[in-house]
Formats: C-alpha cells, structure tokens, sequence
C-alpha cells in the first residue's frame, strides 16, 4: 500500500527590491518567476540608506493594484535583513533580475552573503525580457521628472502616480 502526502509544501519565493517605481521589467521577472513557484512575495524594501520618490505604502500600493489580482502573488514591506524576512514567510527561492554584466558583481556578492546567512535559501538570477532589459526605475524616475513619456515602461498608474508626484515637486 502506497501512501500519498495530503499537503504539498508551497514553494515561496521573494523577488525583494525597492521598486521605486515598480516598471514593466519587475512586472515581467514576478510573472515569470511562477512558472517554477508556487507564490511570490514580492517584498518592497524599507532601505534607509536610499531616498525614495515613493513611500514604502505607496509601492507596496502600487504593486498590489498592478500585480495583486493574482492569488499566488502577495506583496509586502520589509525592512532588515532579506534572510529574515525569508524565514519569516517560508521563503526558499530569491529571485534577482540581471540586466547587464555589471549588475552580476554585486548581486553574487550578496547570494554569497545570503547563503552565509541562511544556506538554504537559493538565489535565482534572471534574466529580462529582450524588450524590458534597458528599464530601470532609475532611469524612468529621470525619463518622468523631465516630462519624458514613460507609458511603455510602466504601467497607467505608475506613470500617472509619476506625474502627480513630479507635478508637486515643482
């Protein structure tokens, strides 16, 4: 007599950056990455060391309208190490996105790092889509503020959110 498991465990993954905004780079790296998941976390970062455009809530609330209609993607804030947020949610697989050679150093550094840290958590690298590689939110924060039409990097209420908040810092 076999026996079946009545639970399959979910395998959770983090896709953590600052999104600051969100672009359609991000957008295409969270659809993907359930292809081999069973639920991302899309964990916004509380980073004091950067001055953000946008409020954690503001990203977290932009993501969560853009991507938060599926029930196997879930976004939150944290701050703190990655790790810990990783052990806080049952996380196994972190997900980063390289869009050039000059993004590996930094991001191997730190996988090194994590897997110091928490050695059971996998690191991802991914690559973009050929038609999002060159977006960067900095590069769409510097596109918004001189006017510059970012509707085909971002979604509507990113770049409406840009708008609004360029037109106040005049």
């Amino acid at each position: 007599m076999t026996s079946t498991p009545t639970t399959a465990a979910v395998r959770v993954a983090l896709y953590a950056g600052s999104f600051d905004p969100i672009t359609h780079g991000h957008e295409d790296l969270i659809r993907r990455t359930l292809t081999f998941t069973d639920k991302v976390i899309v964990a916004v970062a509380n980073n004091v060391s950067k001055q953000p455009l946008f409020s954690v809530e503001e990203r977290v609330r932009l993501i969560t309208e853009i991507m938060g209609h599926e029930h196997n993607i879930e976004v939150r804030a944290f701050s703190g190490l990655l790790v810990d947020f990783a052990r806080e949610v049952g996380a196994r697989v972190n997900v980063r996105g390289l869009r050039a050679v000059s993004d590996f150093e930094y991001e191997f550094q730190m996988a090194l790092m994590n897997r110091h840290l928490l050695p059971e958590m996998e690191t991802v690298f991914m690559t973009p889509s050929l038609d999002t590689t060159y977006i960067s939110s900095s590069m769409v924060r510097e596109v918004a503020r001189f006017g510059g039409d970012v509707s085909g990097l971002v979604h509507p209420l990113v770049g409406e959110a840009l708008v609004s908040r360029f037109a106040a810092l005049r």
